[in-house]
């Protein structure tokens, strides 16, 4: 299968093809906040943390909260900066430091939107992560090449209405692509 490749996938998904043996990304969905020629930066979408919630992450920070941040799930965003906190929102988009990967879509990483968050005055969707994926100059490129992952277009619907556990399948169904039916050994034809 060859796949057109944007010179920058910002606003994209990125989805993990079946033989990506790498266990912090096998099976994975990652959205891509930032890509450039410096490198890419992403968060997973589809992998919640076992044992944390918003409420654990509150009090680490010494922040007041309501009684849904039991509720709220930590999502595990990737590898990179693992102690930093991500938010991966929709509207409003005025937060400090908010970067807009989509023209409805953004990621924070300031306080202020987990103040705001914490009692209920934040984004309507919102998902927290620990942690981020990133790649440096042409990495992300090389391994596309390589069949390592495949692009999909940023779905509301899978990464915020979906169960995570679900959120692989059906964005890789979302191309057209049954995960049953590929390899999962990597090549190119």
């Amino acid at each position: 299968m060859t796949q057109h490749i944007s010179p920058f996938l910002k606003g994209q998904m990125i989805l993990a093809m079946p033989g990506l043996a790498d266990p912090n990304f096998s099976k994975t969905v990652t959205c891509l906040f930032e890509h450039t020629r410096q490198g890419a930066v992403g968060g997973i979408v589809n992998r919640v943390h076992p044992f944390l919630s918003a409420k654990s992450i509150f009090e680490e920070l010494k922040i007041d909260y309501g009684p849904t941040a039991e509720t709220v799930p930590i999502h595990m965003g990737g590898p990179v900066h693992m102690g930093e906190i991500f938010v991966l929102h929709g509207p409003p988009l005025e937060w400090q430091g908010c970067l807009r990967f989509t023209p409805g879509f953004g990621m924070s990483n300031t306080l202020d939107i987990l103040k705001s968050i914490a009692i209920g005055n934040g984004p309507e969707i919102f998902m927290i992560m620990l942690g981020c994926a990133g790649w440096g100059p042409d990495q992300l490129e090389l391994e596309i090449r390589e069949n390592t992952w495949l692009t999909c277009p940023f779905s509301e619907r899978i990464v915020f209405e979906m169960p995570f556990e679900s959120r692989w399948k059906a964005a890789m169904q979302s191309i057209g692509v049954d995960p049953a039916l590929i390899s999962g050994t990597a090549g190119n034809a």
